[in-house]
């Protein structure tokens, strides 16, 4: 760990954050070079973190081993010039075994995923966290989402308990809820944007007061996704409208198509790119031919502006 609490939560209050696909061989294997490749490309662009093994990296199809590869090598590329976010969940056990190894192979800070478990209560949910929080001394950024959605005073109850939570990321998009936590909370958290997509609703997150967001796209398109982001931050309307219009609205449209194509897509793009970074695990699958040709067409509209 080489980011204190304070630096990883100013490095994610602003600036674009990217979330690299998990690398797989045709075997399904891990693929670690392949993967250095993918990281030392990232960070020759402008981005303020990198979340490693997150839900565009399939962190729910990894072994501890995988994960253990993942951050090691993440931490080794990156060296020092941004935080490196790992990923932990599932259990109170098995999110404190993850937590356990990204402290281990050097990782700043934890994106903390739901529970597995089809319905939980806020104080389950708050202790379910801060038990996880307690078992690492780096940052953690709670990812509120499916069925860990937290209310505005657990969230605060959460952060009130757990020094070492920095950041809390939506995955709900629900921004009166959003807003609700932001004003309950207050600057004690940084928070992130992190719907599928979350180019397609920045304006509205940003006019709750958050500046930034996850961007998977940047696996494929990463010079467009840094020029939208620069765009919505100074304002530029005329250029966030025309790429949404042109690039995001049809590629929402084509992300809907099948649940996991949040992630499928990613990895087809990171193919048509050059960049391939394998298939995707099951549950998820990949797209079909006919898909893979309408993201190509979107792929070449990117690249003009």
């Amino acid at each position: 760990m080489k980011f204190s609490h304070a630096q990883v939560k100013q490095a994610i209050s602003d600036g674009l954050l990217s979330f690299p696909v998990t690398d797989f061989d045709a075997e399904g294997r891990f693929d670690a070079e392949s993967y250095r490749a993918r990281l030392e490309w990232f960070i020759s662009h402008k981005i303020s973190a990198v979340f490693v093994a997150g839900g565009t990296g399939e962190f729910f199809s990894l072994s501890l081993e995988e994960f253990r590869a993942i951050v090691r090598l993440a931490v080794e590329v990156v060296d020092g010039k941004l935080p490196v976010i790992a990923s932990a969940g599932l259990s109170v056990a098995t999110g404190s075994e993850f937590a356990r190894i990204a402290e281990e192979e050097g990782a700043d800070g934890i994106l903390l995923m739901p529970p597995y478990l089809t319905e939980c209560p806020q104080g389950g949910l708050v202790e379910y966290a801060s038990r996880i929080c307690q078992s690492t001394s780096v940052s953690v950024i709670y990812y509120n989402r499916g069925n860990g959605v937290l209310n505005a005073q657990s969230a605060k109850r959460l952060a009130d308990a757990n020094p070492n939570l920095v950041g809390l990321k939506d995955g709900k998009g629900d921004m009166q809820a959003l807003n609700r936590v932001i004003k309950t909370v207050g600057d004690r958290l940084a928070y992130v944007g992190g719907v599928p997509t979350a180019e397609i609703i920045a304006e509205a997150y940003l006019a709750v007061g958050v500046n930034t967001y996850s961007s998977a796209v940047f696996n494929f398109v990463p010079d467009m996704a840094v020029t939208f982001y620069k765009a919505l931050r100074a304002g530029d309307s005329d250029t966030v409208r025309k790429i949404s219009r042109e690039f995001f609205l049809p590629f929402v449209a084509l992300r809907d198509h099948k649940a996991g194509y949040a992630v499928s897509l990613i990895k087809a793009g990171t193919d048509l790119i050059g960049r391939p970074s394998g298939a995707v695990r099951a549950p998820l699958e990949m797209p079909s031919d006919d898909e893979r040709k309408q993201l190509e067409q979107l792929i070449e509209r990117a690249r003009s502006f």
